[in-house]
């Protein structure tokens, strides 16, 4: 029985930055998807353990946890890059040349859209919008350190600065 307790403390404490946002809302009616938002904050991503985890707290069932996970874009079942570049593909990035700037970011990295290179230093999201559009074409490059909004891209401007930023990692 000790050895259960030991079990479940260690898991607690595997998980106990995401152990208050549970406290909180595991047993409130509606909250699975704040639970997953604030656990995908913490973690970066929905590890098979954390969907696991979220399941045994909240009592529901994995699979309808990783059924809400797949059905939100917002959700990542995988590990991103240190640098998650955000290429915005609203209707005015459209118009002045988003597809360019992200056949340009798939061509330097060697991804697509939803991808993380191969070092682990680069992910790929395509955006519906970023509400910079006075800056068309724009992305924005999340790290630990915030992020950085770079607008009025061009082919050669966007390896640039992928160029730069690679250089930092």
């Amino acid at each position: 029985m000790s050895e259960t307790k030991s079990c479940g403390a260690s898991r607690r404490e595997e998980f106990k930055d995401l152990n208050p946002v549970l406290d909180k809302y595991a047993k409130v009616p509606g909250s699975l998807i704040t639970i997953l938002q604030q656990a995908q904050e913490i973690y970066g991503y929905l590890s098979v353990d954390t969907i696991n985890y979220i399941s045994e707290a909240t009592g529901i069932k994995p699979a309808k946890i990783y059924g809400v996970a797949t059905f939100y874009a917002q959700f990542r079942l995988q590990p991103i890059g240190k640098y998650l570049i955000m290429l915005c593909k609203g209707t005015a990035c459209h118009v002045n040349g988003a597809d360019r700037i992200e056949e340009a970011v798939c061509e330097y990295l060697n991804i697509q859209d939803g991808e993380t290179t191969e070092d682990g230093v680069f992910t790929l999201n395509n955006v519906a919008c970023l509400g910079c559009c006075s800056l068309a074409p724009v992305m924005m490059v999340r790290s630990n350190d915030g992020n950085e909004t770079y607008g009025n891209l061009t082919k050669d401007k966007v390896v640039q600065i992928l160029a730069e930023i690679r250089e930092r990692a």
